[in-house]
């Protein structure tokens, strides 16, 4: 952890919340940290579903388990009642924790790694709800077409290895160990691509040959690294799949509920001031859009690329 005091004022970087607004059926939702819903009228689907955000002293000091008010509630302000499935990017808490919950309630089934099937036998899942996928092999729900391609979380990893027995909440935070990290590309019908990138690591040569118009990048604890490392993510994840606009996760402090307007991350953990540095110059000289979402509004970015 870095001594620095404060955080970044999100204020520096009001004109980059400038994803267009859907005006169609399709749109893409930021719902926090790295929970992001496509839905294209008929069928949806979830990255991670994390709702919950338990206090820092809580994560620090207690056990946590999923907050059913909280995900009820912001299940209700994304106007979310069916899904096909939620798919959690890596089985970190801050990803996972509430994923089985979101199941439960949207009909959806859990897929992921091993460590993710694990999280959902902790919870009660039964079997039929829970799917292990391979990587590299495509899986479709109506319209859209899944691929999952292993990935590596960004260092540090603070709870790493895979979870092996499932994790019955309330548990420790530790308890929910890194598993599998995951790169998850989207395609459908409609033509549209997109990456779904959830956490600020990478595997070299991972997405090469892969395409994607549209990148959904996580930054969490990007800030931190050297600046080798941030043009190391960028050409491994932007120039590796050729997209053309950029959609930054995982800039958020997820230790605030989301019913207080969202905020950085502190600098004694993350810097994103360094991140929209050196991310914004990287997609100036090559002329790619770079933005940051805005919570609950219904957005398309691929208009920004047409």
């Amino acid at each position: 952890m870095r001594l620095r005091r404060g955080r970044p004022d999100l204020a520096r970087y009001a004109d980059r919340f400038d994803v267009p607004e859907a005006t169609g059926d399709f749109a893409v939702t930021f719902l926090g940290v790295s929970t992001v819903l496509l839905d294209d009228g008929e069928t949806a689907a979830l990255t991670d579903g994390f709702f919950s955000r338990p206090s820092l002293a809580r994560v620090a000091l207690g056990r946590i388990a999923p907050d059913e008010a909280r995900i009820d509630a912001a299940l209700r302000r994304a106007g979310i009642d069916r899904l096909a499935v939620v798919a959690p990017v890596h089985t970190h808490f801050d990803h996972a924790m509430d994923s089985p919950a979101v199941v439960r309630r949207t009909g959806a089934v859990l897929a992921g790694g091993s460590s993710a099937a694990q999280v959902g036998r902790g919870a009660g899942l039964p079997e039929d709800r829970i799917r292990v996928v391979s990587p590299g092999e495509p899986q479709a729900f109506g319209d859209f077409r899944l691929t999952w391609l292993e990935s590596e979380h960004c260092p540090p990893d603070r709870y790493p290895g895979t979870i092996e027995a499932p994790v019955v909440p309330p548990a420790r935070a530790g308890a929910y160990q890194c598993g599998e990290a995951w790169s998850i590309l989207v395609e459908h019908a409609s033509g549209r691509t997109a990456l779904v990138q959830g956490s600020a690591g990478f595997r070299p040569g991972a997405l090469a040959g892969r395409q994607a118009d549209v990148a959904y990048l996580g930054v969490g604890q990007l800030g931190v690294q050297d600046r080798a490392y941030l043009r190391a993510y960028w050409a491994e994840t932007v120039e590796a799949t050729g997209a053309r606009e950029v959609v930054l996760l995982h800039w958020d402090d997820f230790f605030q509920p989301l019913h207080l307007p969202l905020r950085a991350l502190p600098y004694a953990g993350d810097d994103l001031d360094v991140t929209m540095e050196v991310l914004g110059d990287l997609a100036r000289r090559q002329r790619v859009g770079l933005h940051l979402p805005t919570l609950w509004r219904r957005e398309d970015p691929w208009r920004s690329a047409g």
